[in-house]
């Protein structure tokens, strides 16, 4: 049986209720509603935490899978923190706020929110939110890793390229006998093709 996500709730300013504040209080009603969303749905709400300085080792130490933001979509430190403490751990991070200023909404999605959802929020919303931005999240991912993977291997073809060419000018050698000779020196010292072939061109570079 698949373990519950661990999902750790950031919020901006955990001194923000005053009493008698109605916008505070719609803020403190929102945050409510979201845990009980959280914790109907089977989600393990592992901490709530402020967004400081701390966040990178908190999320680190909890083993997050998931970070909500509850927060007003004008607090850009909050989001700055979240966007730091996840940028060497991706996570999805999704954001819950009563401001559907679309400047605020490209900032955020430009930060690297991957859902930003804008008032309404009620408790049975929770699961298919999250849902759909852990699918996104892991769907962005994936692309991005295909996208490194293309531009490994453009960089790799360009070194072989440049290594054959070496051998092709300085020791007359076709292009397949070229391929052939760091074919078989790679064999011969237990290394990758294109080590070899980087290690061919910074020797010769070397020796101008």
């Amino acid at each position: 049986m698949q373990e519950p996500l661990r999902i750790v709730v950031i919020i901006s300013d955990p001194n923000l209720v005053a009493e008698g504040d109605a916008h505070a209080q719609a803020l403190e009603e929102r945050s409510r509603l979201l845990r009980i969303g959280l914790l109907e749905a089977g989600y393990n709400l592992v901490a709530t935490l402020p967004a400081d300085v701390f966040l990178t080792e908190r999320l680190a130490q909890l083993q997050a899978d998931m970070v909500i933001v509850d927060a007003e979509s004008d607090a850009r430190d909050a989001l700055e923190h979240v966007v730091m403490a996840t940028r060497d751990e991706r996570r999805p991070i999704v954001m819950f706020t009563n401001d559907s200023d679309t400047a605020h909404v490209n900032h955020a999605v430009a930060a690297g929110v991957t859902a930003y959802i804008v008032a309404g929020l009620a408790p049975a919303r929770i699961h298919p939110i999250l849902t759909v931005a852990m699918a996104r999240f892991k769907h962005e991912q994936a692309l991005l890793a295909e996208l490194d993977s293309a531009r490994l291997e453009l960089s790799e073809r360009k070194v072989m390229e440049r290594a054959k060419g070496l051998l092709m000018q300085r020791q007359g050698l076709s292009e397949q006998e070229a391929y052939a000779r760091l074919r078989k020196a790679a064999m011969n010292k237990g290394m990758k093709l294109v080590e070899i072939a980087q290690q061919m061109i910074d020797m010769a570079e070397l020796l101008g």
